[in-house]
């Protein structure tokens, strides 16, 4: 069996993406790994080179900034599928890992099994993962459903498949969706974890990929004379993290240089993410988005 990681990056240490940290937990259970490496204003390139030249193939790419592009994300369903087509034909599998997504350690080799069992089988197209989602600092995460619970993050190596949307997840065919298998093992997403200037930046510039007008007014931000940051306390509702963290973050957290604090008693949820809630929970009956069929 052989499998293949892929990411795609850009302006990684500009906006503190824990890519290398991402790639580098699951590169024990890779057997190479493409990475499409962006157009950018930094050392990301030279960031992605130092990882391990022996399992790491890098593709430059040019992002399309052109506005069509920029509706929805689309650049980044772009700049996954670069590095999808780029994986060699002999590669069973195609293990997707996102520039702030970690996997922890301890799920490797159940990872790995999942991926033994499950590969003569062609009616799976991929493996589901549960999600971890990180906001403000390293001990909270969020729990309202407008947090995505399960995504896809390992493929077959089909070139039918391909990104969807802005990358979140993947179709096939004629916007067909993927026939998974669910695992037990989680991605921790640390996207919302970063100094909350450079977090303000990151999402002014994600903002840019999408071009919603109203973004700004619908995020708090604090500070004057161009020290914007951005505002942590404008989330509904949070719960204490008391686990561990991957190994390979260990490093990062431990340079963390900011705090923030929130009372977890504290509940703003709307009224329709109560009721989305209250139906999964005491009926069984799941509202939450869906980009997948479960097999």
């Amino acid at each position: 069996m052989k499998i293949t990681g892929f990411t795609f990056i850009r302006n990684a240490s500009k906006f503190d993406y824990p890519v290398v940290e991402a790639i580098k937990s699951i590169l024990p259970v890779c057997d190479d790994f493409v990475v499409a490496v962006g157009n950018s204003d930094d050392n990301t390139l030279e960031l992605i080179q130092n990882i391990d030249k022996q399992k790491i193939r890098i593709i430059e790419t040019i992002w399309d900034d052109s506005q069509e592009m920029k509706t929805g994300g689309k650049v980044f369903a772009s700049e996954t599928d670069k590095a999808f087509q780029a994986i060699s034909p002999d590669s069973d599998w195609a293990f997707y890992i996102q520039g702030d997504e970690v996997i922890h350690e301890k799920y490797l080799e159940s990872i790995y099994a999942s991926m033994q069992s499950w590969k003569d089988d062609k009616m799976v197209d991929g493996l589901l993962f549960n999600y971890l989602h990180f906001y403000g600092s390293y001990n909270y995460i969020g729990v309202s459903p407008k947090w995505y619970d399960h995504e896809i993050r390992i493929i077959r190596n089909n070139k039918s498949i391909y990104s969807f949307r802005d990358a979140q997840g993947f179709r096939k065919g004629e916007n067909e969706k993927l026939n998974v298998k669910p695992i037990d093992a989680y991605v921790y997403h640390y996207g919302w974890v970063k100094e909350p200037g450079t977090m303000m930046k990151k999402a002014i510039n994600a903002n840019s990929f999408y071009l919603d007008k109203n973004f700004l007014k619908r995020i708090k931000a604090k500070g004057t004379n161009g020290n914007i940051e951005f505002d942590y306390s404008s989330i509904d509702s949070l719960r204490l993290f008391t686990e561990t963290h991957p190994k390979v973050m260990e490093d990062r957290i431990h340079r963390k240089n900011w705090t923030f604090e929130h009372d977890i008693s504290y509940n703003r949820l709307s009224l329709r993410y109560r009721g989305k809630i209250f139906i999964k929970k005491y009926l069984g009956i799941n509202t939450y988005y869906e980009n997948y069929r479960l097999i």
